[in-house]
């Protein structure tokens, strides 16, 4: 794994899956390819949680590999996000269905400076309190990192 920059940001970022695509011809192997781009050029890969599977949200069928990773960036979230949107076109994402399949789906959880909200991030993610798929794995890293919203730990909020 790549140091981390000096004066970086720790962000807390959410990857899911639930088919293959132009990296890999698997759920688990888009996760694997996602973290290697998350480990390059202004982004440094920290730690990673282990997969899981998960049930998927909204009206499709097939299961979800999920993961959460802690990745350093002198990125504010906005730049984040966009490398990570980023990142999520090269591994062939096309946003077209809401609950669409996804090859890869990468999202903003949380940020070591707490709370951010502009056109284009919020941060702490809206629904990550909701998400057993992302409190369980980021708990497995990251269990005392505070919400900057709820006051709570990780480890409580799962």
């Amino acid at each position: 794994m790549t140091p981390p920059v000096a004066h970086s940001f720790l962000y807390a970022v959410a990857l899911g899956s639930n088919r293959g695509g132009t990296a890999a011809p698997t759920p688990r192997g888009m996760i694997a390819a996602a973290l290697d781009y998350l480990d390059g050029g202004a982004l440094s890969l920290l730690d990673a949680s282990s997969v899981i599977e998960s049930a998927p949200l909204g009206p499709r069928a097939r299961r979800y590999a999920n993961c959460v990773a802690l990745v350093a960036a002198r990125l504010d979230p906005d730049a984040m996000l966009d490398a990570l949107h980023a990142i999520e076109e090269l591994l062939g994402r096309k946003r077209r269905l809401h609950w669409g399949p996804r090859p890869i789906d990468l999202d903003l959880i949380l940020w070591s400076e707490g709370s951010f909200a502009s056109d284009n991030a919020i941060v702490p993610h809206p629904e990550f309190r909701n998400r057993a798929f992302v409190l369980g794995p980021l708990t497995k890293i990251a269990p005392e990192w505070h919400d900057p919203v709820s006051g709570l730990s990780v480890r409580q909020l799962l």
